[in-house]
């Protein structure tokens, strides 16, 4: 077995520890209010860093072309409303017909 495999398994324990430790230690009992809002507010945040980093990087320098202005028109879908699959299809459309007029 090579050390990356090794590496890959390691991880992989870690990981399914690491997220079977919150229901393990705390069961049933509620956060604190304040934990609890930081909690809420982690899937947001990880979202919202993915389709940054996606929309803007490239190879170590930032990358402004189509995809932005769909990045936009899905926020204000989102903003306005509407739910997440048809965003997503706002963005699409939008970076098509950027692309399709670049």
């Amino acid at each position: 077995m090579s050390d990356v495999w090794i590496v890959v398994l390691a991880v992989a324990a870690f990981t399914m520890v690491f997220k079977a430790a919150g229901p393990v230690f705390l069961g049933r009992r509620r956060l604190p209010t304040r934990a609890q809002s930081v909690v809420d507010l982690v899937a947001p945040v990880m979202l919202t860093a993915l389709v940054v980093t996606q929309a803007v990087g490239g190879d170590e320098e930032i990358v402004a072309d189509a995809r932005i202005p769909g990045v936009a028109a899905a926020a204000i879908a989102i903003w306005r409303g509407a739910p997440i699959v048809v965003a997503m299809f706002v963005a699409a459309l939008v970076t098509a017909l950027v692309r399709l007029v670049a």
